[in-house]
């Protein structure tokens, strides 16, 4: 029960924090509703599936764990790590949009143009926990816990969230115009004795 509590107050943080970047409620909405389930399924498939490992015996527990207090850590992680991806892509698409760029091909280009970043730094961060994953000893399943949650919740989630980010963010965002063509500056202002 603490978990939901905790579990909820960051989703609550982060949709406040991105609503504080991008001025909107929706942005952030679009975000966390593209990432952040998809990457919850991810890694909550290890807690409910046995993945056998073919370096162990058939009689051990394989690729698996439980919903302990690691992959509780991890999984409030990964809310952060995944928003990421969703960041990238509608940060973009938003600019893109205040140039003039319609909203579909904004989200389209903002999609191209942030893939490279986001394959980047989604394998850097599932290469990086991966290792975790197989160490053993004194220790290994607390480290084996949150490792399968950051390893599954990121690769799965990267994949489902290039696909389905721009979804929503179709269905969703608002559009963003440009509101001001050239801006004023302020001695212009005085000079005019506006």
């Amino acid at each position: 029960s603490k978990f939901v509590a905790t579990f909820g107050l960051a989703v609550v943080l982060i949709f406040l924090v991105l609503a504080a970047q991008f001025n909107s409620f929706r942005d952030p909405f679009v975000i966390l509703v593209g990432c952040v389930p998809l990457a919850m399924f991810g890694a909550l498939i290890f807690t409910f599936l046995k993945i056998p490992d073919p370096n162990t015996p058939f009689w051990t527990n394989g690729w698996t764990t439980t919903l302990n207090i690691y992959s509780q850590v991890g999984l409030v992680t990964l809310i952060g790590l995944i928003s990421k991806n969703g960041i990238l892509m509608v940060e973009f698409a938003n600019v893109l949009q205040e140039r003039g760029v319609p909203k579909r091909q904004a989200i389209l280009e903002a999609s191209m143009t942030r893939l490279r970043p986001i394959l980047m730094t989604s394998a850097a961060t599932v290469a990086g926990h991966f290792p975790l994953i197989l160490v053993s000893g004194p220790g290994a399943a607390a480290r084996n816990s949150i490792g399968l949650v950051l390893v599954g919740g990121m690769f799965i989630g990267t994949i489902f969230t290039l696909f389905v980010v721009p979804s929503i963010y179709m269905l969703i965002a608002k559009d963003h115009k440009k509101t001001v063509e050239d801006p004023v500056e302020i001695d212009e202002l005085l000079a005019e004795g506006v």
